[in-house]
């Protein structure tokens, strides 16, 4: 993976998770997916996808399985996405996504985390419009050319692409990466790893005082047990 792919996944700041908050989340969105899509990963492409990603996350089988069967049988609890945006001090925002069972719950606790780290929970859409929802695909066995072909033949945009030792790297709409992914296998192309997710269209700089609010924000929306995802505008350059 090139360097333009780890410095962007860490000003992307997904949420750190421990083992347990990963199988958490992991398990949460098989679930859903499952529900909504379908148990059977072959006609279901987005559970397919979200299952070949959680293994090679090293989510065991068993928390897989465990959770497509709850679907299945009807048996799990009913999650509801919902986005959480906001502000830090000096420029910084947030948006937080999270899968819950009891809203009240969550917007108390995401929002303490905006209060004790010097921040305000902010409305709907107050956040969003600064960033774009965008997909990320690298893929090895078709070069530059043979990605943007097989592409285009399909009816798919493309926003970019790059190709650095041998990987060939995809920038799409964010909401077409399952039909990216589906597509390029279909073509040959093995998946490398793909990102999904709300990029900032400009990151700033913070100062030191900055940045010890922000991580005290990082610190506590990642023991939130709803949160699934967390975006920010920070620039966190990789040395």
């Amino acid at each position: 993976m090139g360097r333009k792919f780890e410095v962007r996944k860490a000003a992307m700041a997904k949420t750190m998770l421990k083992k347990s908050r990963l199988y958490s989340r992991y398990g949460k969105e098989i679930y859903m997916s499952a529900k909504q899509g379908g148990s059977n990963p072959d006609a279901n492409l987005a559970l397919k996808h979200l299952i070949d990603k959680a293994k090679k996350d090293q989510v065991p089988t068993d928390v897989i399985k465990r959770n497509v069967q709850k679907a299945e049988k009807g048996i799990g609890e009913d999650y509801t996405p919902i986005r959480y945006e906001g502000f830090g001090p000096n420029g910084v925002s947030f948006i937080v996504d999270t899968l819950t069972d009891n809203v009240n719950r969550t917007v108390s606790e995401v929002k303490n985390c905006f209060t004790k780290s010097n921040g305000n929970l902010g409305v709907s859409g107050c956040v969003e419009h600064g960033y774009k929802h965008l997909s990320y695909i690298n893929v090895k066995g078709l070069d530059e050319e043979e990605v943007l072909e097989t592409l285009l033949m399909a009816d798919l945009d493309v926003l970019d692409l790059s190709e650095e030792e041998g990987v060939v790297e995809v920038e799409a709409d964010g909401y077409e990466l399952t039909k990216i992914q589906s597509t390029l296998e279909e073509a040959g192309a093995e998946i490398v790893d793909t990102e999904q997710g709300w990029y900032p269209i400009d990151s700033i700089k913070i100062d030191e005082e900055t940045r010890k609010q922000f991580d005290k924000f990082m610190d506590m929306v990642n023991e939130v047990e709803d949160v699934q995802e967390v975006y920010h505008n920070v620039d966190l350059e990789v040395e």
